[in-house]
């Protein structure tokens, strides 16, 4: 386990979270479970999504809900990719946002980010930058292209 790892707090969707987060991203697991009695619900658990490690606990009851003060940021290579995860967590029936931000059914919001948005807003041009940034507050979902030609255009 890292030094650090996010802890979320679930009401009671916690075996249903990991099981989708497990299959809709690679490099992913389910570690370790704890469940009230042999073959009660879990109560918590350890997992990994792309790599990173989570921790999770069930029963966390209304007290305790997501908010887009926290989110879950996924480096997409292309185009394709962000397709791939756009279209299955809205299949999965998440909520479309804005800027490429998406909330799944669990509550828990991604970012949604093809690395090329990333390049472009790193150039060393300010009025590229800005346009690509405006261009993007326009979208949903983030669109390469439209992103690229805003930089081209700028």
């Amino acid at each position: 386990m890292t030094k650090v790892t996010p802890f979320l707090m679930f009401n009671d969707q916690l075996e249903a979270a990991m099981a989708f987060y497990t299959s809709t991203f690679p490099d992913s697991e389910i570690k370790n479970v704890a469940r009230t009695g042999k073959d009660g619900p879990i109560t918590s658990a350890e997992f990994v999504i792309g790599g990173q490690s989570f921790m999770g606990y069930n029963a966390g009851g209304p007290y305790f809900t997501f908010s887009e003060g926290f989110s879950l940021f996924v480096d997409c290579e292309d185009q394709e990719e962000v397709d791939e995860y756009w279209d299955k967590l809205v299949k999965a029936g998440a909520t479309k946002t804005n800027c490429g931000w998406i909330t799944d059914q669990f509550g828990i919001t991604w970012q949604i980010v093809p690395r090329r948005f990333m390049e472009l807003i790193s150039d060393k041009n300010p009025k590229k930058v800005q346009a690509v940034m405006e261009a993007m507050m326009t979208m949903v979902k983030l669109d390469v292209a439209a992103l690229e030609r805003a930089f081209d255009d700028a």
